[in-house]
């Protein structure tokens, strides 16, 4: 029988078949049992927090790709972006299949974190047009501000949904004024595959803003039928007893 030695203790048999674990502690070695006696849990409130987990994830995989992603406040970027996903809704994507990697265009997504004002914006028409509307006015900027658009665009690769940001500075003269506000006019703003975020950016300094959409294709992974989908191909809930 093969036998190993630690200080001051011989454990017969191999560590996998015997079960334990080895660490040290005020110098000396340590060990105890590999197996713990607590069953195993996975209740639906649980089950939520790893698919936000999961999603928050795959959200951050578009937005890292961005020249400099603008939240601030958190131990990095994307600490600061995942506590903000995470009040999203609970989206609900299977473990395996072509879906289950996929990245979910939804409404109020984070698009930064910062000290200058927020934006009001959303959508709506102007002259007939569909328009990105805001509560900014010319006189609210400084000299030095930035506007930058950000633009979602939901996509299928496959059956995977995937997303997709750009964005670009947009000029003072791109803007129309309605109502005494700026606001961006173009039917682009009808596209229901699409979101938007406008940002107001001077130096490190930034808004702190959520994307506007109509897109909604999002909801059939927020269904009863989609929850239980998902479930079953993480082996089911095991609620506490």
């Amino acid at each position: 029988m093969a036998k190993q030695k630690t200080t001051g203790l011989l454990v017969l048999g191999s560590v996998r078949s015997a079960g334990v674990t080895f660490y040290s502690k005020n110098g000396k070695t340590i060990v105890r049992s590999s197996h713990s006696k607590q069953p195993k849990r996975r209740s639906k409130a649980q089950f939520d927090v790893r698919m936000r987990i999961k999603h928050t994830a795959a959200l951050w995989q578009a937005v890292m790709l961005l020249d400099s992603p603008r939240f601030y406040g958190g131990a990095s970027a994307y600490a600061r972006f995942a506590s903000l996903a995470f009040r999203l809704p609970v989206v609900y994507l299977p473990s395996r299949g072509p879906s289950s990697t996929g990245a979910l265009l939804l409404p109020d997504m984070p698009m930064s974190d910062g000290t200058l004002p927020h934006v009001k914006q959303w959508l709506g028409e102007a002259n007939g047009l569909a328009a990105l509307l805001t509560n900014l006015k010319p006189s609210d900027l400084d000299g030095d501000d930035q506007l930058i658009l950000y633009t979602l665009h939901q996509q299928l690769l496959g059956t995977c949904p995937v997303l997709s940001i750009e964005e670009r500075v947009v000029g003072l003269d791109e803007f129309s004024m309605v109502d005494g506000c700026m606001a961006l006019v173009d039917e682009i703003f009808a596209d229901n595959m699409r979101g938007w975020a406008l940002v107001r950016v001077n130096g490190d300094r930034c808004s702190s803003q959520t994307v506007v959409t109509r897109c909604t294709y999002y909801q059939q992974f927020t269904t009863e039928e989609a929850m239980q989908d998902a479930i079953e191909s993480y082996g089911g809930l095991i609620e506490k007893r």
